[in-house]
């Protein structure tokens, strides 16, 4: 059937994210002329070409690592920091060089080649995790080489559109800021991609070869169904009307239903609340039926920028969550930054093992103007609702009572300032062996646990967190679990986990035979988590 012309056109691909969205379709490509070459002008100006194209694209994913954060969360954000660590590995910068030293390539082909070797090398291993890191390096290498030849993709339209293209980076998604769905001829289900569009709520449907001529028609996309609808007519636009009005009516019923308590069939209550590092993510939450925030990361305010927070821009974030959540308790986790998130404005040596070291508590005990900074803002945005703060990677009691004391002056300040505080619970992240092992001398201290399955992992299997084999359902790593629940509950402290281990549906049942009183998840797997807890006895 012919389109172009008004016709009503249907095609089929396959589904991979559900969704339903109308808009004129803008075909992604590269922009005309794009793609000058400039020729070889020796080995000294190459490398410097490269070092400030390098520097250029770091620059824009720190941008887009940001802009991430508030449309897709913190795991859909993470991409953003792998690709920057890819561009500062010493392999990949050592092979650029070597490729422009030793062989005369340009800067752009230098690249290139060493994008080329370094994926043929991720895809050649067996692990999962590992190959697919050769798309990750073809995406930095390109990102690099289209700065250095001018190359680049047309600007898309102002206003609302379905993108369509042969297939999409997770860089070029976070500037098609216009793009209300994706049609794509390739991508994968696993890929970083897929995982941002889920995050952003964007259908998406696979297996379609763009057409140019696409560009400008109106077109309704089915995500669920898998059907691209060119030049729709009234029929097609009244049922997607209809299907959008069902879903939200099921919505509806499912938001009435989240305010009422999680139980098992047993009627066990068990808390369900959600992990958030934004305002967008907190109203993601409670449309998905969060109980609450049970871990705010406070990290990307401080990231990227020469100077961290002051206490306003703090205070006016964290009210933000404190009222998108409508008067649900907010977690507030203090700043947790170490070598391996390492911020401008930080002082000190790297460290060897950025995993160790000065971080969590301790750098906010090192720091107490910036420590006193926090806690300010976060007892001024109590004032808006029901909030508590955390404390990351402690190891001790003093530490506790360390920020604690802090916690009380800067209280003090405040009503002596006459600036209003609101009443905060004050609890720890158990994600050391030592807070676990600690446990009930810890609940003396605090009012609550939370513990973080992930760095609990790392730190007890003296294994990197990204590893694929760094599990959290080790026999050792869920004794500590039990062991800093059976402390907790031994004082009266609620204890919950906020880890990935907690969105592991095969592992519900066991945590909670560990005594858990509460899960914090990501907003995407409130609802099914949900339904696993109902389902148990």
């Amino acid at each position: 059937m012919r389109g172009g012309g008004g016709q009503l056109e249907k095609r089929f691909g396959k589904s991979l994210c559900p969704g339903r969205a109308a808009a004129p379709v803008f075909v992604d490509g590269p922009a005309r002329g794009a793609g000058l070459t400039l020729g070889f002008c020796g080995a000294g100006g190459e490398l410097a070409r490269f070092e400030e194209a390098r520097r250029a694209a770091l620059d824009r994913l720190e941008g887009q690592y940001r802009q991430a954060l508030g449309r897709a969360g913190e795991e859909g954000a993470e991409i953003f920091r792998l690709h920057r660590a890819m561009l500062e590995d010493r392999d990949f910068l050592d092979q650029v060089e070597e490729n422009i030293q030793g062989r005369g390539l340009e800067a752009a082909a230098a690249v290139l080649s060493a994008g080329e070797m370094f994926s043929a090398q991720f895809s050649a291993l067996e692990d999962p995790y590992l190959r697919d890191r050769a798309a990750d390096v073809e995406e930095i290498s390109r990102l690099v080489a289209g700065l250095l030849s001018g190359a680049g993709e047309a600007p898309p339209p102002a206003g609302d559109y379905l993108a369509a293209a042969d297939s999409l980076s997770p860089s070029r998604l976070m500037e098609l800021e216009g793009a209300k769905g994706l049609i794509l001829r390739e991508c994968s289900p696993l890929g970083h991609t897929a995982l941002l569009a889920r995050a952003m709520n964007l259908p998406v449907i696979t297996g379609l070869e763009p057409d140019p001529a696409w560009t400008g028609r109106p077109a309704a996309l089915d995500g669920g169904e898998g059907a691209l609808y060119l030049d729709p007519d009234q029929e097609v636009l009244t049922q997607f009307q209809e299907k959008t009005r069902q879903e939200a009516l099921r919505a509806a019923g499912l938001a009435a239903r989240a305010l009422g308590p999680v139980c098992t069939r047993s009627g066990r209550a068990v808390g369900l609340w959600a992990n958030a590092a934004s305002p967008e993510e907190a109203a993601r939450a409670l449309g998905n039926g969060a109980q609450g925030i049970g871990l705010l990361r406070t990290e990307f305010l401080f990231l990227r920028r020469d100077t961290p927070p002051g206490e306003e821009e703090q205070l006016a974030l964290y009210r933000q969550v404190i009222q998108a959540m409508e008067g649900r308790r907010v977690v507030i986790r203090t700043l947790d930054l170490g070598s391996d998130k390492r911020a401008p404005w930080m002082s000190g040596p790297r460290e060897d093992n950025p995993a160790l070291g000065l971080r969590g508590i301790r750098r906010s005990l090192a720091r107490p103007e910036l420590f006193s900074t926090q806690l300010r803002a976060i007892l001024r945005a109590a004032a808006e609702g029901e909030t508590a703060v955390m404390f990351p990677v402690v190891t001790s009691p003093e530490e506790v009572l360390q920020a604690r004391a802090l916690l009380d002056r800067c209280r003090a300040q405040l009503e002596e300032e006459n600036l209003p505080a609101g009443p905060v619970e004050a609890g720890v992240m158990i994600e050391t062996p030592a807070a676990a092992l600690l446990a009930g001398e810890l609940a003396r201290v605090s009012d609550f646990f939370s513990i973080g399955s992930n760095d609990l992992a790392q730190y007890t299997l003296a294994m990197d967190r990204q590893d694929p084999a760094c599990d959290p359902r080790h026999p050792a790593v869920l004794e500590l679990i039990r062991r800093a629940v059976e402390g907790g509950h031994r004082f009266g402290r609620p204890v919950s986990l906020c880890g990935a281990l907690a969105a592991d549906p095969a592992m519900t049942e066991e945590l909670l035979a560990l005594g858990l009183d509460g899960l914090s998840v990501p907003a995407e797997d409130l609802w099914s988590l949900r339904e696993r807890i109902e389902g148990l006895g």
